[in-house]
């Protein structure tokens, strides 16, 4: 039996929550990152060779408790020119939205991705700052405009964890140190700030993405990804400074893993992105603490977020009971937790 049509979802009038429209019922977002599979492979490297089982990985995340899956979108992949989209790579992300349109799932489509950078083309990286932002719009134009029409959209991410740099990157380099030696998750919008305020920076660069978006989808949500030293503190900070970028977007996204005996840091970093916007933990996971201290942050974090997005990796639950290793019962623990916290906020 097919699931119920979606129904959209806005932001409730005290600014705090999501609801359901019509009728404003509260739609607390719980689900999982999608970004690669048990194997470390990025979505894209088999959603066309392997499509059966990303449809049963849908059903099984459906099946944990899941309303919402992040999934994580390359500008290389979409991108075959600065002002041209790969009609394939849309074409693929119209059958993920029907997926989850049968499967009753939203989806965080999260884009500009470079995270691996052999899939990053020689002219992308190439271009100045201008050349790269219009190519990044072209992407979300293209993006936004291929998903209009579908109900499973919960929210275009802009990016995943942007950073205005405080100087010149003298190495030319657009993106940061890998994760694991592969991975690069961290991406800067300019090399050089050239005097102006980094703040300031991050907003132009989301209101021009966020039009591009708005533009063809003018209903969906627009968010973007922020790691937790986005904050306007002394030392370490991203530049998307949550005050500074939030008339530009919907709600605030923020990227948050607690460290073993810092939960109460890490709770006081997730209240200052409050800001009078929904506050979603957009990641999370107990990569740097024990379980039950992850179980206690998430507790805490009940009253502070408006909902929780942790990981998925192609294993059941009870594949990672059965492996015995470290990773599968941390990821398994981390399940658990979530499912734990949306039985308590929808209690």
């Amino acid at each position: 039996m097919p699931a119920p049509r979606l129904a959209a979802i806005s932001i409730s009038s005290d600014g705090r929550h999501f609801v359901r429209q019509p009728g404003g019922e509260p739609f607390l977002p719980i689900g999982f990152n999608y970004d690669h599979d048990e194997a470390g492979r990025l979505l894209e490297e088999y959603w066309e060779a392997e499509w059966p089982k990303v449809e049963q990985d849908f059903r099984e995340m459906k099946s944990l408790g899941a309303n919402v899956v992040r999934v994580h979108l390359q500008a290389g992949r979409f991108l075959e020119s600065p002002d041209r989209a790969r009609r394939e790579a849309l074409e693929r992300l119209a059958r993920l939205l029907s997926l989850a349109e049968s499967v009753g799932i939203y989806l965080d489509i999260t884009g500009l991705g470079s995270y691996l950078r052999e899939d990053t083309p020689a002219w992308y990286d190439a271009l100045d700052e201008t050349g790269r932002w219009q190519a990044q719009a072209t992407f979300w134009s293209a993006v936004a405009a291929r998903c209009a029409s579908s109900p499973a959209v919960f929210c275009y991410d802009l990016m995943n964890e942007p950073v205005v740099p405080g100087g010149p990157r003298s190495t030319g380099d657009w993106l940061g140190p890998p994760f694991g030696g592969k991975y690069h998750f961290v991406q800067f919008i300019t090399l050089d700030p050239a005097g102006r305020p980094r703040p300031e920076v991050a907003r132009q660069w989301i209101r021009k993405l966020a039009a591009a978006i708005r533009a063809n989808d003018p209903r969906r949500l627009v968010t973007v990804g922020l790691v937790p030293w986005s904050l306007d503190r002394p030392g370490l900070t991203s530049g998307f400074v949550p005050e500074a970028i939030a008339p530009e977007l919907d709600f605030i996204c923020v990227h948050l893993y607690p460290e073993a005996g810092r939960g109460a840091d890490a709770l006081a970093t997730l209240r200052a992105f409050q800001i009078g916007k929904p506050v979603l933990i957009e990641e999370t996971f107990p990569l740097a603490c024990p379980p039950e201290e992850f179980r206690q942050f998430l507790r805490d974090a009940d009253a502070a977020g408006a909902g929780v997005v942790g990981f998925y990796w192609g294993r059941t639950l009870e594949e990672c009971d059965a492996s015995g290793s470290l990773p599968d019962a941390l990821t398994a623990a981390q399940v658990r937790a979530i499912q734990e916290h949306a039985a308590r906020r929808r209690g």
